[in-house]
């Protein structure tokens, strides 16, 4: 697909695949950084390294930050682009935990709610080892739907959607290949599946806002990304240097600033 196909496609259906938009090399470094991760903090789920580990973590600006992630939003969000939020979901073999349905929208501190999600495929992301799964369509109206806490059993939000939104019967497998992409709308009602398979499934969320839009919770940390800020709009600390002793090592770790 052209950029104007993917455009279409997102607006039409609240989600589209971009295959092969990063290289293998870095997917690769990306599956090391969740390996890496899971060993310095132990203590954390793997599905659940979320942006505050972002502060202080080189790698993870450069990737965020990478320019072919830019390019692939830049149609959507015009040329001044931050990072609001990130999120490493990586499910384990035979025990990832699944994503119950919901709306990104509705768990966001945004004003305006202008955001779009790259959903970057760390693996391949297969319906057997728990892929997202979407219902098309459903990013219209543009409106939130009510939430209730669920802990029936485990999984990544301990949340979802009222089931009377959720028509299971129209959901569709989002395939990705490792170095591939998703977007997907902030209003899509979207989910995956427990991961039973003997393959792990890693995949990062990216949360990308136009500098326009405000982050409506006191020193969040925001990173440029392309572009210009807004000046006192949004926080952005000083972005991490690379220590050895504490960073996870990386191509061109020496050479800062990535951004």
């Amino acid at each position: 697909m052209n950029g104007s196909d993917i455009v279409a496609r997102y607006k039409e259906d609240g989600c589209v695949v971009i295959p092969d938009v990063i290289d293998q090399e870095l997917a690769e470094e990306t599956r090391g950084h969740i390996d890496w991760l899971g060993q310095k903090h132990p203590d954390i789920r793997p599905e659940q390294y979320h942006h505050h580990l972002i502060i202080d973590d080189p790698f993870w600006i450069r990737l965020c930050t990478d320019s072919r992630l830019i390019d692939v939003i830049e149609p959507f969000l015009g040329p001044d682009i931050a990072l609001f939020a990130a999120h490493y979901i990586s499910k384990p073999p035979r025990t990832g935990h699944p994503v119950l349905w919901h709306q990104d929208g509705h768990y966001w501190p945004l004003e305006p709610m202008e955001v779009i999600t790259i959903w970057l495929a760390v693996d391949d992301s297969t319906p057997e080892n728990g892929c997202m799964r979407v219902i098309p369509g459903t990013h219209q109206p543009r409106v939130t739907y009510p939430h209730q806490e669920d802990r029936s059993r485990p999984n990544v939000l301990s949340s979802r959607i009222d089931p009377q939104y959720v028509d299971e019967s129209k959901a569709v497998d989002v395939i990705v290949p490792a170095g591939g992409v998703s977007l997907h709308d902030p209003y899509i009602i979207h989910g995956s599946e427990a991961n039973t398979s003997d393959r792990r499934r890693g995949g990062l969320t990216l949360r990308y806002i136009p500098t326009t839009t405000r982050v409506k919770r006191e020193k969040f940390p925001v990173y440029l990304c392309r572009g210009r800020k807004r000046e006192n709009l949004n926080y952005y600390p000083p972005l991490p240097k690379f220590r050895p002793s504490d960073h996870y090592p990386f191509r061109g770790c020496d050479r800062a600033p990535w951004v």
